[in-house]
């Protein structure tokens, strides 16, 4: 009674220190979900449960030791009973001994169910800690990243504020050197063509751009068809294996079939090995097929580098010709590029912001300092543009000077137009290029595919791997089985020695079933044997699959590495797009100005050109006026002749009939005078008009003659069609670039979630393998407490 009562003592202590456990544990898991600075004193109580687990095992192990030593007692004291030696009082202690030792069976079986819960749930707080860990890796790499980000951007404002005082400098000087460079202005227009054509090569290369992105889009759509289907493939996969296992598990109870069973997973090791052999010659392939890929890609690489060497001695021919104006233009848009870099570096810093919100109070000063820093070059920039505007018109009056210079400027023009030769000669090689540059990108899509394929096929392993183990499970269930079995034998020989007398014979022929028993026993020891074997070949298995995947690893990050290299030489895509599109909205804006004018001046050149027919029909009759003006001067001189006649009449009268009334009567001198003053006017006025007239044509004469020059240069139609063409172009760009982001977010979220699956597995795995052994011992133990019997 002692004995049982210090057992019923040891459990209960052993329940305390269970609920001690898992108050604990229930506390690491709270202390790690609210704080992750917790996570390392976590870690220590979590060793420490599990040593407090180790030691309540270790206990239970020795109650199960007293309670097959009280087992040998109750034997002992039956076989008491049948010999007749003990009294009614040890049977009825007996009794009280069977009941207490059902009540500690049931209590070490609760127990086993409590370290089990126990156990999983400790599990579960590692993988939480895990989870936590690796979040707080991708954070610190985040935080690195901004820092990283943060330091270039201080780099870049020191730049910039160089450049600035550069500029100011170069500024002061070429106030002074604006005099003597204006005759220079009519070379720089050649070169301003030249940019030009240089433009619309860029926009030739974005179309080519534009295509392949198109391409890759294209696959990685088929590409997500194939993963949906592999899914459907892999849920089916899952059903037959649900069914499979329904089925061995209504198979199990035959012993028969352990030796099939253990032939099946030789098999399956033997498959095992072969896979991974293929794995290996794959692995090979693909190592192969990446060095080919390098050499290319460093063939590539050298290419460019030449034809970037070409194009900067074009650029250096070119750059002689550009002077001051050209250097102040170029240094403008240097600005521009800086805004654009700037504007875009804010735009990723506000959407990390929103993703790492915990960052957020430490980044908004330092960017609300970058955003003074822009307003103060958006500033400068306003300057700059007013300068330019002060130089325009200085320009315009300078236009003069520059028909002077037509002459040259068509010795300038077939220059151009060899350098457009060389040009199309140059974007058909770029053509080239980029056509072995897409054939690259196919074939580094196969090769991802390949990498999947090699993934699941990874996956199908591990699945392979957790069925093998579970019927090693099933294999132990039985080996219990088979034991229970056994002890029921051993309670049914005891009930036989009660009728010893009259079973003599049967007794014996059961000690031959006993020994007939134990060379089982030593069988199935020799068949354990056989599958710890098997199962040190398949751990042994599983570290080469780690180092594999440790490899693999290697690889992964390799591919990482060139994505972000990738990444990087979009970025500076995106930056040059965004240049060119700065670019096409100044050209645009500057485009529709000269469109508005060129209808101005055609309105004024129509007006000029009625003004111009009405005084061609007023010219013809000037003649006439002319005519009509001598003729009435003449008449006025002869009525002044008269006039005087006739004064000198009246003051000398000639004739003697002075008092008859004449026939003939003239005008009176009043009316003569008020038509002599009409006429004088209407001369006056006539000769006023004509000389304005004059004057007029001769200004329109020379506006027309301007516009003339300028219409000759101004750019046609076309130039409008095709900045429509190329801003559409630069839409569809930013489309597909932003659907490249989002496809490489979800591949790494999907690297992530790989990362997490493969530590749950191994976690796993670790557990199976302390339940197997644990198994193992249990069954040992019981075999050597039959064989004591």
């Amino acid at each position: 009674m002692t004995m049982k009562k210090l057992l019923m003592r040891k459990c209960r202590e052993l329940k305390a220190e269970i609920v001690s456990n898992a108050a604990k544990v229930a506390q690491a898991s709270n202390i790690s979900s609210d704080d992750p600075n917790h996570i390392a004193s976590l870690k220590r109580e979590i060793e420490q449960a599990w040593k407090m687990v180790d030691a309540a095992s270790d206990r239970e192990i020795k109650a199960q030791e007293t309670i097959k030593s009280l087992k040998e007692e109750i034997e002992k004291l039956s076989k008491l009973l049948e010999q007749g030696e003990t009294n009614k009082t040890g049977s009825e202690s007996l009794n009280e001994l069977q009941k207490q030792k059902d009540k500690l069976i049931k209590e070490r079986d609760e127990q086993f169910n409590d370290n089990q819960k126990l156990r999983e749930q400790i599990e579960e707080i590692r993988n939480r800690i895990t989870i936590y860990q690796n979040e707080l890796l991708t954070a610190q790499n985040k935080i690195t990243e901004l820092t990283v980000d943060i330091q270039n951007k201080n780099l870049e404002t020191q730049r910039e504020l160089r450049k600035k005082e550069r500029l100011e400098k170069e500024l002061k000087e070429a106030r002074n050197e604006v005099e003597m460079k204006m005759e220079e202005i009519s070379s720089t227009s050649a070169s301003v063509e030249k940019l030009k054509q240089e433009l619309r090569t860029k926009d030739e290369e974005n179309r080519t751009t534009k295509v392949s992105l198109e391409q890759t889009n294209r696959h990685l759509q088929i590409t997500e068809g194939k993963l949906k289907d592999c899914q459907i493939k892999l849920e089916q996969q899952i059903e037959v294996n649900e069914s499979i296992k329904a089925e061995i598990q209504s198979k199990t109870s035959e012993v028969k079939q352990r030796e099939d069973d253990i032939q099946h997973i030789k098999n399956d090791y033997n498959r095992l090995l072969k896979q991974t052999e293929l794995a290996h010659k794959k692995f090979n392939q693909y190592e192969e097929e990446k060095l080919t890929l390098e050499q290319t890609r460093d063939q590539l690489r050298n290419e460019i580098h030449s034809y970037e060497n070409e194009i900067n001695l074009m650029h250096k021919t070119n750059e002689l010709n550009k002077k001051s104006y050209n250097e102040l233009k170029y240094e403008k848009d240097t600005l521009h590029k800086t805004l654009t870099k700037t504007t875009t570096k804010t735009i990723k810093q506000i959407n990390l912001i929103k993703l790492h919100e915990i960052t957020k109070q430490n980044l908004e000063q330092e960017i609300l300092h970058y955003r003074n820093e822009a307003q103060k070059q958006r500033k400068l920039i306003y300057q700059l543009e007013r300068e330019r505007d002060h130089y325009i018109t200085d320009a315009s009056e300078l236009t003069q000077k520059v028909l002077h210079t037509m002459d040259q400027l068509k010795y300038r023009e077939m220059q151009i137009f060899n350098n457009k030769k060389l040009i199309i000669e140059l974007t058909t090689k770029l053509k080239q290029q980029e056509n072995l540059y897409d054939a690259v990108r196919n074939d580094r899509n196969q090769y991802n595919k390949q990498l999947i394929d090699t993934q699941n096929q990874l996956l199908n392993i591990k699945k392979q791997l957790m069925n093998t183990l579970k019927q090693i499970n099933q294999l132990n269930d039985d080996i219990n089985y088979s034991n229970k079995q056994l002890i029921k034998e051993t309670i049914e020989k005891d009930k036989l020695q009660k009728i010893n007398e009259q079973l003599m014979h049967e007794i014996n022929n059961l000690k031959k079933k006993s020994i007939e028993n134990n060379e089982i026993i030593e069988k199935q020891k020799l068949e354990e044997n056989n599958l710890n074997k098997i199962i040190n070949e398949i751990n042994q298995e599983k570290n080469n699959q780690q180092n594999q995947y440790k490899e693999l690893i290697i690889e992964r990050d390799l591919i990482g590495n060139q994505l972000i290299r990738r990444n990087d030489e979009l970025q500076l895509v995106y930056e040059k797009i965004r240049l060119h599109e700065c670019l096409l909205k100044q050209n645009e804006i500057k485009f529709n100005e000269k469109l508005n004018d060129i209808k101005l001046l055609k309105n004024e050149i129509k007006k000029l050109r009625h003004e111009k027919s009405i005084l061609c029909n007023t010219t013809i009759k000037m003649n006439e006026l002319k005519l009509e003006i001598n003729r009435i001067q003449k008449q006025l001189l002869k009525e002044r002749i008269r006039n005087k006649a006739l004064e000198e009449e009246l003051q000398n009268p000639i004739n003697v009939h002075r008092w008859r009334r004449l026939e003939g009567t003239d005008p009176s001198t009043y009316e003569m005078i008020q038509k002599i003053q009409a006429l004088q006017k209407r001369l006056i006025s006539k000769t006023e008009e004509v000389v304005e007239k004059e004057l007029l044509i001769q200004e329109k004469e020379k506006i027309y003659i301007e516009l003339k020059h300028i219409l000759a240069r101004q750019p046609g139609p076309e130039v409008a069609e095709q900045l429509n063409i190329y801003q559409n172009m630069i839409k569809d760009k930013t489309k597909q670039m932003k659907a490249m982001t989002a496809e490489m977010n979800v591949y790494e979220s999907q690297i992530v979630e790989y990362k997490i699956e493969i530590e749950h597995l191994n976690h796993e795995l670790q557990n199976v393998k302390k339940i197997y052994f644990k198994q193992k011992r249990r069954q040992q133990r019981q075999q050597q407490h039959n064989n004591k019997r």
